[in-house]
């Protein structure tokens, strides 16, 4: 197989995760016999500075042309701390999804059992839990319109949405459900507002076509709550665009760390795939932020790509790192690994380098770790 990658780095640490994901992506190349031809891009604060614009018509171009992004992390502190900033990194990626038309961002809530000491729940509310969250992309009130007087006391944000934008993205969150437990659940606040009665409705609609998926509404308020107190009841969680960010970086504390979760954009062209973490300054050049998001990441781009031997094969050594105790500065603040070497040794994994019985962490060259 051969196809066509862009990589928009982006800023703090987005650099440095993505580089150990595409070192994967060639190591899954080399070993299944594909060729990816990488296309790197500039969007965000880094964009801003080099061009003056968060996102250059040459990169909406590249990616209109490519058959998947993969996307390091955006924002920037000069930016987050002047509120009168005219021009915003994040500008970069609100347009780019609405020039992919991504409506539906896809995330992954998986722990593992190694970690289960980091997960700020108990142990036993934790076992098992595996669901996803289906977010709509492009639409409510992020895209709605802003206004504030001119005495600069009173703002208003429209939240609007339409059947049709519903629909798309409910369609996919049901086959999805269809191919996991059967089960999805709406989360919304139908008894307040006229947009969550609206997306109720159009799901009673459409779940006609989907007999064999069951389907639970739960007011966002009570969501929080669940996802909290049991996580296991949830299979596949639909949700619309402000609700979805709030209840899935909620859920991303479930597995213990926020740099283990990936995710995906996906919509009526390429699709986008990258860590649900921010850009984290403080660590960008440190060689310590954790970059199994964006190795999960490009696992979903596989997946995408219908290589899903591949992508398992990425997921398995994912889960041999972290049971092993490769494990990055967030894991374990005291025995750590360096972001490079966790790459290292999942493209050694991939191409059957590392040894499949007891593992002597002396072998481990000194130069490719931090604190042994």
């Amino acid at each position: 197989m051969e196809k066509n990658i862009v990589v928009i780095e982006g800023d703090g640490i987005g650099p440095e995760v993505t580089r150990q994901s595409v070192k994967v992506l060639d190591a899954i190349a080399e070993q299944y016999g594909h060729k990816f031809h990488y296309t790197y891009s500039l969007m965000g604060a880094d964009a801003i500075d080099k061009t003056g614009n968060p996102l250059p018509d040459e990169t909406i171009e590249a990616c209109l042309q490519s058959d998947a992004i993969l996307f390091g992390a955006i924002g920037h502190p000069k930016y987050d701390n002047d509120p009168t900033a005219k021009v915003r990194p994040e500008q970069g990626l609100l347009k780019l999804r609405k020039s992919l038309q991504l409506y539906a961002n896809i995330r992954p809530v998986t722990t593992y059992k190694s970690l289960h000491h980091l997960s700020p729940l108990k142990t036993k509310n934790i076992e098992g839990v595996d669901f996803v969250i289906f977010r709509e992309l492009t639409g409510g009130i992020y895209f709605g319109k802003k206004e504030i007087n001119e005495e600069k006391t009173i703002a208003s944000d429209d939240c609007t949405y339409s059947r049709d934008e519903i629909e798309r993205v409910s369609h996919l969150a049901f086959q999805y459900a269809q191919q996991r437990r059967k089960k999805l659940t709406l989360v919304d606040k139908a008894n307040v507002l006229e947009t969550s009665r609206l997306w109720r409705k159009v799901i009673q609609d459409i779940s006609k076509q989907y007999d064999d998926v069951a389907v639970d509404f739960l007011f966002v308020d009570n969501a929080a709550m669940q996802i909290i107190l049991n996580p296991k009841q949830f299979d596949v969680v639909l949700t619309e665009n402000m609700f979805g960010d709030i209840i899935s970086d909620e859920a991303s504390v479930i597995s213990g760390s926020l740099g283990l979760l990936p995710s995906a954009s996906i919509g009526t062209g390429a699709a986008l795939f990258e860590p649900i973490h921010g850009s984290y300054p403080q660590a960008a050049g440190k060689d310590i932020a954790n970059p199994l998001g964006s190795i999960l990441s490009a696992a979903m781009l596989l997946d995408h790509l219908g290589l899903s031997v591949e992508a398992k094969a990425v997921r398995d050594g994912v889960e041999w790192t972290l049971v092993n105790g490769f494990v990055t500065k967030d894991i374990d603040p005291i025995n750590y690994y360096a972001t490079s070497t966790i790459g290292e040794l999942i493209c050694d994994f991939v191409a059957n380098r590392n040894p499949s019985e007891a593992i002597n962490k002396g072998n481990i060259e000194v130069s490719r770790s931090t604190i042994i």
